[in-house]
């Protein structure tokens, strides 16, 4: 065959594997980069790579490299590319140094497997095994740069350190929980800035890289105070970051079943979330949330200072009240004194935290009176229980990855307001064996607090349908969409004069 025809069919190849290349290593990236999540993910979902629209065009495409017909290869990589054309992505693949040393890698390794179509046949096939490989090809290309990516994260941690040495006086917080740390976060910025020059991780930068990120972006001598939020995965991660960072107080916000799928038991969740008690126990300062059963029995040593809405601790919220305008409770501190707050925010679950940034302000020697004023300036962190008025609709926007006590705490959130309450959610996920038990739940919970559930189809979808029938739900109020922009055109499209739709979960394209 001639050198052109080659060409052209090896080029044609180069883009079709490109596009499958690029599909898959976003879905490795909202895996965390993670082998164990991806490997899942591709368990779960083997359509997207030896279902009929790869398969039949590899096939095509293969068939011509064995005939030797360049057009049918080049038919083959047409139908590819439009079967297999990207979708509009909820959080797209973001191009990082590290995926772009990937992509050189994928360059190479897929340029020199395209070589083979100069071969004789059978050998010449493999040209289109360059494409159909890819999905595992990703998890290669991860594990050759592997040796690159540990020198690289390992300067930049020393870098990190570096930076933490040379800021003593720097009053490091460390936050941690199931559920919350984030608005904890924000809350703390707010009111320690009141007397303090405050520092906090970006966003949703709580994991080791994601706290190195942080510090070498923006800590600086002017900061008085670090708030470090640290998330987990995995056993480990936790005293991973308090080994960086040496907090000297820790606040541990709720303790329950998230990320069961890859940390096994609740067990260890709880041993997870604890490396942040044992960090700081010995010399620093906890902050508990007793409205947490799990936090609450743990045993902890030194200095704890316990906070809860409700029962017994230190700083308690009491006469809580919540409206479509916000939430009013009144604190009492450890010496008995009580301040009423006010604040635009919504749910018991944004008053334990605002109550645990309370207790951490007035420990550090800002008086309850003094913060009165900035719990009231305080706005939701966005996609947490942020609320948007959108004309006849209130959205109750809780989209932020949800775990099953914080689904429970957003629908009694909207099971409190007046008129026509509308549920709208694909439900929860990194459950493990839990998961379809946890959506049954969630669907009879929406049963009891709301009058329109809308599902967010996807395979949990049909465990919330079955709860909420079970429950006495009536199947004429409930909906499938496809997205939640479809989920609030319904929701305005009853005529009822008040009407709260709940956006519960929003989960990312590798879900």
């Amino acid at each position: 065959m001639e050198t052109w025809k080659l060409i052209l069919q090896a080029a044609a190849l180069l883009f079709c594997a490109a596009l499958h290349y690029l599909r898959f290593m976003h879905m490795y990236q909202l895996n965390s980069y993670q082998n164990m999540s991806y490997t899942k993910y591709l368990r779960d979902n083997p359509a997207t790579y030896v279902g009929l629209l790869v398969m039949a065009p590899a096939a095509v495409m293969a068939a011509g490299l064995l005939t030797e017909r360049w057009t049918v290869t080049l038919a083959g990589a047409l139908l590819h590319a439009l079967l297999n054309w990207p979708k509009k992505a909820k959080k797209p693949l973001v191009m990082t140094p590290r995926v772009w040393r990937m992509t050189a890698a994928a360059l190479v390794i897929t340029c020199a497997l395209l070589l083979t179509v100069q071969l004789p046949a059978p050998y010449r096939a493999v040209a289109a095994l360059a494409v159909l490989l890819q999905p595992l090809l990703v998890m290669l290309y991860a594990l050759l740069l592997s040796p690159v990516e540990k020198l690289i994260n390992r300067r930049y941690i020393n870098d990190a350190r570096r930076i933490l040495d040379g800021l003593p006086r720097l009053r490091i917080i460390g936050i941690t929980g199931s559920y919350g740390k984030t608005s904890m976060k924000y809350f703390l910025r707010e009111l320690l800035s009141e007397q303090y020059n405050v520092y906090m991780t970006p966003g949703n930068f709580n994991t080791t890289l994601g706290v190195v990120r942080a510090i070498r972006g923006g800590l600086s001598p002017v900061h008085d105070i670090f708030l470090c939020e640290m998330g987990a995965r995995h056993p480990g991660d936790i005293r991973e970051i308090c080994e960086l960072v040496k907090p000297e107080m820790g606040v541990i916000t709720y303790i329950g079943a998230q990320h069961l799928e890859t940390f096994g038991s609740q067990q260890t969740i709880t041993d997870t979330k604890l490396e942040l008690a044992r960090a700081v126990e010995e010399s620093g300062t906890l902050f508990l949330n007793f409205s947490s059963p799990i936090v609450r029995e743990q045993e902890y040593l030194g200095r704890r200072v316990s906070y809860s809405t409700y029962g017994t601790a230190d700083f308690v919220a009491s006469d809580i009240t919540v409206s479509r305008s916000g939430s009013e409770f009144t604190v009492t501190a450890p010496g008995g004194a009580s301040c009423r707050f006010s604040t635009r925010l919504l749910g018991d679950a944004n008053v334990e935290n605002l109550l645990g940034a309370i207790a951490v302000a007035n420990t550090l020697g800002l008086p309850m009176e003094r913060l009165a004023p900035a719990v009231r300036r305080i706005q939701s962190p966005p996609h947490r229980l942020e609320l948007i008025n959108a004309g006849d609709l209130a959205i109750i926007d809780d989209t932020y990855k949800s775990n099953p006590q914080g689904a429970k705490v957003a629908i009694d959130t909207l099971a409190r307001f007046d008129g026509l309450r509308v549920l709208a959610t694909p439900g929860l996920v990194e459950l493990g064996e839990r998961e379809e038990a946890e959506n049954r739940a969630l669907g009879a919970e929406a049963a009891n607090s709301c009058d329109v559930l809308i599902l967010v189809t996807n395979r949990r979808t049909k465990y919330i349908r079955s709860g909420a029938l079970d429950a006495g739900f009536p199947p004429d109020s409930i909906f499938e969409v496809s997205d939640a922009a479809a989920a609030v055109a319904i929701a305005r499209a009853f005529d009822d004069a008040q009407k709260t739709v709940l956006l519960l979960n929003d989960l990312t394209d590798n879900y």
